[in-house]
């Protein structure tokens, strides 16, 4: 398969800037594998694609405010560090700019010196190894000197940092928002349960690799990120359960598909209670262990994340709803539309 497969042309105006005022009015484009059909909704709707008795899966990773304005204490050089993972104690593996200027022992220093940190490994592409330095509590100190880290794509200021985070976000480690999950509010959701759907959340914090493109023409040499997943036995056995009983595991976001097939994978079709480290590249030709069905927003071209929905939509189905998307202009990325797929 070749990278250019899952190209399609895309206006940028059509790249969502900024959340619309409510959440759950976006639209969505309800697709059915099996019949080959498309139809145009709003995601309020997506209860009606719910049946009694279904699972609605949902990620509730929080995003850190990862993104940290600085300067070297010694020469005044402004320094901006991306936090992308937790490595072992104050330690945290950062996308640094300039990388060039810090190297090893390289000092840093946040707001008037509350926060500081030093190089103590360089790592390739402008990664860093650093160690912080603080008194009191490092994450609620992140909050206060951190900005959310939004995709590259979005150019607006982002005036309310909560639209970047799921109304159900609780664990903090992501370095970007599950996407698909911005789209339901809490009242939505109460109805989506009354209506005797299981609501059941699992964990992974999401990587900036998930903007990485795809920089190789093969589509089998390309190296997935690595990141951290988490089910609860709670969560597992919900889901053993409602299988077991005849009703669908409905994920959403391609983070919860991969949580859910890292796992089937794993043990063989099962779901366990796991946790770990996942690089399950998801592409056409694979064979889906949990997921009956999905939500998801529209994604970059030639994206691992495209391949992802073709591997379970068809390619050409798939790219013939992008382009009808793309003509009916849905909004596309984190603040954009969303997809609907059984």
């Amino acid at each position: 398969m070749n990278t250019n497969d899952f190209d399609f042309y895309l206006p940028e105006e059509l790249i969502a800037q900024t959340p619309l005022e409510k959440r759950d009015s976006s639209r969505l484009l309800v697709l059915d594998r099996e019949q080959k059909t498309m139809v145009d909704s709003h995601f309020d709707h997506i209860i009606d694609q719910l049946n009694p008795g279904d699972a609605l899966v949902m990620n509730n990773t929080r995003v850190l405010p990862a993104r940290l304005y600085g300067e070297k204490p010694d020469t005044h050089g402004q320094v901006e560090l991306l936090l992308l993972k937790n490595t072992q104690g104050d330690q945290w593996e950062v996308l640094a700019k300039p990388a060039k200027r810090l190297k090893t022992g390289a000092k840093i220093s946040f707001g008037d010196g509350r926060l500081t940190a030093t190089i103590v490994e360089e790592l390739e592409h402008g990664g860093r190894i650093v160690e912080f330095h603080y008194e009191g509590i490092f994450l609620e100190i992140l909050e206060s000197l951190g900005e959310m880290p939004l995709p590259p794509y979005i150019h607006e200021k982002l005036d309310d940092r909560d639209r970047y985070q799921t109304v159900y976000a609780k664990e903090n480690g992501s370095a970007a928002a599950p996407t698909a999950g911005l789209h339901f509010t809490t009242e939505l959701l109460e109805k989506i349960q009354a209506k005797g759907v299981k609501l059941v959340y699992l964990t992974l914090h999401v990587g900036l690799g998930t903007f990485r493109p795809v920089s190789v023409d093969n589509v089998d040499e390309h190296d997935m990120h690595s990141e951290f997943y988490s089910l609860s036995q709670e969560a597992a056995d919900t889901i053993n359960q409602v299988k077991a009983a005849g009703g669908r595991i409905v994920a959403v976001g391609t983070t919860s598909i991969r949580t859910l097939e890292t796992i089937g994978q794993k043990f063989d079709g099962k779901v366990q209670a796991d946790s770990g480290w996942t690089k399950i590249f998801i592409k056409p030709g694979y064979d889906f262990k949990v997921v009956d069905a999905f939500s998801t927003n529209f994604h970059l071209p030639k994206s691992t994340l495209v391949m992802l929905v073709s591997a379970f939509a068809g390619r050409e189905f798939v790219l013939e709803a992008y382009k009808h998307a793309v003509d009916e202009k849905y909004r596309f990325f984190s603040f954009g539309d969303a997809m609907f797929i059984k």
